[in-house]
C-alpha cells in the first residue's frame, strides 16, 4: 500500500523490521497469486525471516506502508507494514496468519479516503473502510501479535489483510471507481515498468 503523505514520522514503535533483504519486483493485479487464498505460515524459520528481510526491503524501495507476501509472488499468508495512525506515529511489524477485527453497530464509522495498492502502483481513488481495525496474528518468531489503530494504519491493517486472502482493494469498488482508478495506472504505466521498483 502507498503512503499517505511523504513527511517523516516524529515518533516509531514497534519491532524493527529485518534488514538487508533483496529488493524483488512486485507482482500486479492480474496475476493468479494476488486473487486466491494464500497459504498459512506454518514454519517460523530462516527462510521465513530471509523472505519477510526481502518484502521490506521492496515495500521501502517502493515508498509504501505496507507489503504482502503475494505482492513479491509468494503464496504465503504474512505482511509487513511501517505505517502512520492519525496522531503521526509510525507502528510498524510483522503479521503472519492475520485475523482482522473491525468496528460493528454504532461503533461503525466509515473513513472514504483515498486509497491506493502497489501492486496496482500509480493510482488512487475513495475506498470505504472504517475508522479503526485491529489485527492478530503471530510475528517472525510465531509469537503471538496485535496491532490495532486509526486513519491510515487502520486502512493500511485492512488493505494488507486482504492480500492475504485473495483480495484487492479494486473488488471493494464499483465499476465507475474502478474504471477511473484504470485510466489513472494507465496513464503513468511507464513509469513502473515490470521490473519495478527492483530496476
Amino acid at each position: 500500500m502507498p503512503p499517505d503523505s511523504p513527511d517523516s514520522p516524529l515518533t516509531s514503535v514497534g519491532p524493527e523490521l529485518p534488514d538487508g533483504g533483496t529488493v524483488r519486483p512486485i507482482t500486479r493485479w492480474g496475476a493468479d497469486v494476488m486473487h486466491r487464498p494464500q497459504q498459512p505460515v506454518t514454519a517460523y524459520d530462516d527462510e521465513l525471516r530471509s523472505l519477510v528481510a526481502d518484502m521490506t526491503a521492496t515495500m521501502y524501495a517502493a515508498e509504501g506502508v505496507g507489503l504482502a507476501a503475494c505482492q513479491i509472488g509468494v503464496d504465503l499468508a504474512v505482511f509487513v507494514f511501517d505505517c502512520p495512525d492519525d496522531d503521526g506515529v509510525f507502528h510498524r511489524g510483522v503479521v503472519c496468519n492475520p485475523e482482522v477485527t473491525l468496528p460493528e453497530g454504532k461503533d461503525r464509522r466509515l473513513d472514504d479516503g483515498d486509497e491506493g495498492c502497489l501492486s496496482f502502483p500509480g493510482a488512487f481513488t475513495e475506498c470505504a473502510r472504517p475508522d479503526w481495525a485491529a489485527v492478530d496474528g503471530t510475528g517472525l518468531d510465531g509469537e503471538p501479535v496485535h496491532y490495532e489503530g486509526t486513519g491510515l494504519l487502520a486502512r493500511c491493517l485492512q488493505h494488507e489483510t486482504d492480500h492475504t486472502r485473495g483480495t484487492v482493494f479494486g473488488d471493494r469498488l464499483s465499476k465507475r471507481s474502478m474504471k477511473r482508478l484504470t485510466k489513472q495506472h494507465d496513464s503513468v504505466a511507464e513509469d513502473y515498468p515490470a521490473e519495478w521498483p527492483a530496476t
